[in-house]
């Protein structure tokens, strides 16, 4: 282990320290270091919290990055908010999330690594850095990405609790019978058919909440809020209560799809309190062309 001693007046966050002492590595780096205990402050264990005063001794093993076999691709983001600890990327309709078969290369991870490296949460594992969170290959918009261990399980917690509102604008067939409602159906594997989702009794349980946007001539435009985060849940509870999305190739196979590849369905807002500076933290992205070129096509 190395070591140094503290000197300077004003107490210091033990992680910003280590930045100072050691600026070649990053913040985030060091954060992943002391949650793996492997920062001594007078030989014992310390938080990324604690604050380091003039003639503390710290000991200390160097960052090492985390493990990843994902390729680095320069491939663009639009990044619509970061800090320190965390990016929101507006990611585009048919960009899958993380490598995965069939998909190795061309996700959006292979450019956050190209992006942010090694700063990246490895919470998720090898192929999953600082991903906290998921959408749809064909549903584009916001998606978190997270730089630090420590604020990617707090995120999580979050996710858990409910307490990140995640909003969506979905363009589907037909009209709903109310301005505004609530879909609570437990969501499990299809029984007939294991490649699709479907409401099943024996499912997790499942909550949606929508609310009418506009009327269209040939279906409608609904902004849809999960409670919860089941896989497929916004297709799969829309289709539930004859609303199936525009577009969907799973569960509205067939149907005329207004021009767009894959499901109108777009992650439009994002909105929670930033577990470390407790700032309200609000993004939006608004619908992108072809999303809104299939709402007029609908309306004709």
């Amino acid at each position: 282990m190395k070591k140094a001693t503290v000197n300077r007046e004003d107490p210091i966050r033990l992680d910003r320290f280590m930045q100072e002492l050691e600026p070649e590595f990053s913040r985030a780096a060091w954060q992943r270091v002391i949650d793996e205990g492997s920062i001594l402050v007078n030989e014992t264990i310390a938080k990324a919290s604690l604050k380091v005063k003039q003639g503390d001794v710290i000991s200390y093993e160097l960052p090492v990055a985390p493990p990843t076999s994902v390729i680095p691709e320069a491939i663009a983001l639009d990044i619509v908010y970061e800090d320190e600890w965390l990016a929101v990327i507006n990611k585009p309709r048919g960009m899958v999330v993380h490598p995965a078969p069939g998909h190795p290369s061309g996700t959006l991870v292979n450019a956050l690594m190209a992006r942010f490296g090694t700063e990246l949460s490895s919470v998720g594992g090898d192929t999953r850095p600082g991903i906290v969170h998921r959408i749809d290959k064909d549903t584009s918009g916001l998606i978190l990405a997270v730089k630090d261990n420590t604020m990617h399980k707090k995120l999580a917690a979050l996710l858990k609790r409910h307490e990140i509102v995640r909003a969506y604008d979905a363009l589907v067939y037909g009209q709903p019978d109310t301005i505004e409602g609530s879909i609570d159906a437990p969501i499990g594997r299809d029984p007939r058919n294991r490649q699709k989702m479907a409401v099943v009794a024996d499912g997790k349980p499942a909550v949606s909440h929508f609310r009418l946007i506009d009327s269209l001539a040939r279906g409608s435009h609904l902004q849809v809020e999960l409670e919860t985060g089941r896989t497929h849940q916004i297709r799969v509870h829309l289709a539930f209560i004859g609303l199936p999305v525009v577009g969907d190739p799973v569960y509205a196979k067939g149907r005329p799809a207004f021009g767009i590849e894959g499901q109108a369905l777009h992650a439009g807002r994002l909105s929670f309190t930033h577990p470390i500076s407790g700032e309200s933290i609000q993004v939006s992205a608004p619908p992108p062309a072809d999303f809104l070129a299939c709402k007029e096509a609908l309306n004709r």
